[in-house]
């Protein structure tokens, strides 16, 4: 079988003799999340990737993330939250405060009013339940417990509210990047086809630029979607912070059912290969999963946390490429 993988890289695959072994072991492109990288940090991976390219009998892809209107926390010290306690989220973008969590998105408290009360973080990881809230600020209590870390997604578990434009940061990324030939571009949070064809005219129309569904409208826009994009992923860990869990597997099975009736190859994201995060194989039913979402018609599959941070990232290449 022929399919893609997409491998991020972090602080786990920080070196071209990775690089160079996870390419062996099968993988198509190298994907950087620029929601957890600034401007500078982002330009020295691509200087790096350029200088390896140029060494390379190949050049490989590099997919950007661009945030889009998905909100992320800011930047403050790791902490872990306990059930029952009380936490402050405030309109910023840094906080030192162990009370404090810093949420840089004014639209985020603009929000709260019409949210079903309940902030989730990490992808559900972490959930909050709202007490009071303002323009500015939001009290809230821990009702799941877990460790918490800067620049982490945040969301309401049912809204449709977010104001659709696009960031200075994402517009600094596609101005510096765009000269590079081996860029392609996966924007997050599309809410509809109206918003793609925005981001389309933006970046340009020869570029390659990939839709990342997790919301529940864009779900419902999916196949005009398509029509303004050149690759479409299927992001379970927020689209599961979005709907619930229930509800993201019933639209995912949704898809999965139609995938071939999709003008453009549809990718697997999310937790594909979770388990080599922290061991060395896989486990017999996320094989068998790979396996079925093969048959199903998916393209490909986005490797995350198991090559970003995960003990064994070249591993989970050569086990994510095994039905070629």
């Amino acid at each position: 079988m022929e399919y893609k993988i997409i491998a991020t890289l972090g602080p786990a695959s920080n070196s071209e003799t990775i690089w160079s072994k996870m390419i062996s072991a099968g993988v198509s492109s190298f994907r950087l999340n620029s929601s957890h990288l600034d401007i500078s940090e982002l330009k020295k991976w691509l200087e790096r990737i350029v200088e390896f390219n140029n060494r390379s009998d190949n050049r490989i892809p590099v997919v950007l993330d661009l945030q889009g209107s998905k909100w992320r926390l800011g930047n403050f010290p790791t902490r872990k939250l306990s059930k029952g306690q009380i936490i402050e989220l405030n309109c910023c973008s840094r906080s030192d405060d162990m009370g404090i969590l810093p949420v840089p998105h004014a639209d985020f408290f603009e929000a709260a009013s019409v949210s079903d009360k309940e902030i989730r973080l990490s992808d559900a990881k972490v959930i909050l339940q709202l007490q009071n809230y303002s323009k500015d600020k939001i009290t809230a209590k821990v009702i799941k417990a877990g460790e918490i870390s800067s620049r982490k997604g945040i969301t309401y578990s049912s809204t449709g509210y977010r104001k659709e434009v696009i960031s200075e940061k994402d517009s600094a990324i596609i101005e510096y990047s765009r000269c590079y030939d081996f860029i392609r571009y996966a924007v997050s949070y599309i809410k509809d086809s109206a918003e793609m064809s925005f981001y389309r005219e933006h970046i340009g129309k020869e570029s390659y630029i990939i839709a990342k569904l997790e919301r529940e409208s864009a779900i419902k826009d999916v196949l005009s979607i398509a029509n303004n994009s050149d690759e479409l992923w299927i992001c379970r860990g927020d689209l599961g912070a979005e709907l619930g869990i229930k509800q993201m597997a019933i639209n995912v099975g949704n898809i999965s059912s139609e995938i071939k009736v999709f003008s453009k190859p549809v990718i697997m994201a999310g937790q594909v290969l979770e388990h080599m995060t922290r061991h060395s194989s896989a486990t017999r039913s996320e094989i068998c999963y790979l396996y079925d979402c093969l048959l199903k018609g998916y393209k490909g599959f986005v490797l995350s946390d198991e090559c970003a941070i995960g003990k064994f990232p070249v591993e989970s290449c050569q086990v994510a490429s095994i039905f070629r």
